[in-house]
């Protein structure tokens, strides 16, 4: 029974001959990551719109218990940049009640997503909308990191871009028995670590936001600066001040469905793309569907911890695997040396000042712009992508999060359908002698049959330039569609064919159609069309037609075609049908286009 479950199945091929020397890689990627992973968990839990407790709660229960659970031994979840920018919105309208409600039914969906096997989901999200909400999230935190690297207090915005503009417009109010010139120090002392001890090879190992904090921190307590600090760490992994059930939370899960479908999209997104990301290092492939399992039983425990909602990140992840690390002891180990830092160092982890986890904050936040494609798509100047990252960027900081996703996910598509439906339309006129030239006999050779070259899909967004197309050519006997340059076609598509149909049996004339690919053939025949309009009306290639229809006009165009209005469905022995002729394995190709003369 238990070999059944996917959890188990992954269990079994990641410790298959586990031994001593796994075990040490382990151990020593799970510190590195710890080392990485204290810094930030204070951070994004200040960032969140909770506390520092509250994001190394979330950073150990997440490791031990969604580590355990993930779909790949690489992951290592906690709380994130991207999702602290959505939570302290959720905290500044509904409170850390509200946030801790929306976390659990977030889990819920996300826990739903993973049964129902939906994991592919994120497939379907253009890149550019990803890389576009993605820099408008770092835009969110540092922006919201302002008050604290400054040491001001500024009046609170509805949004981001309101907030930014509040710094040029409303005054500023510096906090009380706080040296400003002292936190900016603070948080510059940490920005620059940050920033320039990764540029020295001999550094490079060392995780500089860690040095960084410890600089800062060192200094004002030397230098006896008065600055905000965070104040001491609740030495437990269950805080004071978390989730309980009310009977009144009731009344709130109608409030809730948009921030806590906000929390599960984002929370879906970042840890199946940091699976990704993480799979193409390791070359081991993420069980999606598992992982949101995992994301979502470990978000429903959090908030009874009084932690708040987590995901997989890739700047722990990364840690990890560079480190050598192997199987998911990695995330327990990482949550192990988190837990003894809460219990024996908590009092020197109080003493961290705010803007130091500001300035953290503010660089993680330039760091988590995807600079390689934002440069890329302005470089190559692709149009389309750049303006769906700018549109869904400037969405994420002007409106809610998840409008931003669907603003983004709409603009693209509407931006995409307006590429596909432009279809290469080509009439020509048929130049016998160039036929016979070629080989192709015909005995009752006839004028005004025009062959339709048509590449491209037929569908609603393109049916008003079709028949705008081919309404506007000069009345013909016989037109020949030829449609292999057209991979399928909808509903409207079918309808737009039939007015040209119609439209020529009104002028008195013929309409044949050739080179139908197989989904094309399907819709035609489910439709019924090439039922009402005569299987004798369809070809696979441009000469066959060509020869019927000179044939057809030879017996009598006028009773011929007024028959076939009538009676669509008769056709003689010697026609064969559309079906007959995909089905044949040696197919005659369609006529070469140097046969025709363009008009």
């Amino acid at each position: 029974m238990l070999n059944k479950l996917a959890i188990f199945r992954l269990w079994q091929i990641e410790f298959k001959n586990y031994s001593v020397a796994h075990l040490k890689n382990d151990a020593m990627a799970g510190l590195t990551v710890a080392a990485v992973a204290l810094p930030l968990a204070l951070a994004f839990g200040v960032a969140s719109g909770a506390t520092p407790g509250a994001g190394m709660v979330t950073a150990i229960i997440s490791g031990f218990i969604i580590g355990a659970l993930s779909g790949a031994p690489y992951q290592i979840s906690g709380p994130t940049g991207a999702l602290s920018a959505v939570l302290i919105l959720i905290v500044q309208k509904y409170g850390l009640p509200g946030l801790w409600l929306a976390g659990i039914m977030s889990g819920v969906m996300i826990l739903v997503l993973g049964i129902l096997k939906l994991g592919r989901i994120v497939n379907f999200i253009p890149a550019p909308v990803i890389t576009g909400f993605t820099s408008g999230i770092a835009v969110i935190i540092f922006v919201g990191q302002i008050d604290n690297f400054l040491g001001i207090t500024t009046k609170s915005a509805d949004s981001t871009t309101l907030k930014l503009v509040g710094y040029f417009t409303e005054p500023w109010q510096q906090k009380p028995n706080v040296d400003g010139l002292a936190v900016v120090a603070c948080a510059l002392i940490v920005m620059a670590v940050m920033l320039i001890l990764p540029r020295f090879n001999f550094t490079k190992r060392f995780p500089a936001a860690l040095v960084g904090i410890i600089l800062a921190s060192l200094a004002a307590y030397l230098l006896s600066w008065k600055v905000p600090i965070i104040g001491k760490i609740p030495s437990t992994i269950i805080l004071d001040d978390r989730y309980f059930f009310r009977p009144e939370d009731f009344s709130r899960l109608g409030d809730l469905i948009a921030p806590a479908s906000a929390i599960a999209m984002l929370g879906a997104i970042e840890s199946l793309l940091a699976g990704v990301v993480a799979g193409r290092m390791t070359g081991k492939k993420l069980d999606a569907n598992q992982e949101l399992v995992a994301q979502g039983i470990g978000n429903i425990i959090l908030p009874f911890a009084g932690g708040v909602p987590a995901t997989a990140a890739i700047a722990r992840i990364s840690v990890g695997v560079k480190a050598g690390g192997q199987t998911r002891l990695v995330s327990f180990i990482h949550s192990a040396a988190l837990l003894l830092s809460a219990l024996l160092l908590s009092e020197m982890i109080g003493r961290i000042p705010v803007s130091a986890l500001s300035g953290v904050l503010m660089v993680t936040a330039f760091r988590m712009n995807e600079w390689h494609l934002i440069k890329f798509y302005f470089k190559r100047r692709l149009k389309s992508p750049s303006m769906v990252l700018v549109v869904t960027t400037l969405a994420t900081v002007t409106f809610d999060l998840t409008q931003a996703i669907i603003i983004g996910i709409i603009f693209s598509l509407v931006l995409f359908l307006s590429k596909v439906s432009n279809l290469e339309i080509k009439p020509t006129d048929v130049d016998w002698k160039r036929m016979r030239e070629a080989g192709f006999e015909v005995s009752n050779e006839k004028e005004g049959i025009k062959v339709i070259y048509i590449s491209g899909s037929l569908f609603f967004g393109a049916v008003g330039q079709f028949i705008d197309t081919l309404e506007s050519l000069p009345p013909s006997n016989a037109m020949i569609l030829s449609m292999r340059g057209v991979p399928m076609l909808d509903a409207s598509g079918l309808h737009a064919v039939e007015h040209i149909w119609q439209h020529q049996l009104k002028h008195s004339g013929l309409l044949l159609i050739t080179g139908l690919q197989e989904p094309v053939t399907k819709m035609f025949e489910r439709s019924g069309l090439i039922e009402q309009m005569g299987e004798d009306k369809f070809f696979w290639s441009a000469d066959q037609a060509i020869r019927h229809a000179c044939e057809l006009l030879t017996e009598s165009p006028l009773s011929t075609r007024q028959v076939n209005a009538a009676s669509p469905t008769t056709s003689g022995p010697a026609n064969r049908s559309a079906t007959d002729l995909m089905d044949e394995e040696e197919l005659e190709d369609e006529m070469p286009f140097g046969v025709v003369k363009v008009e």
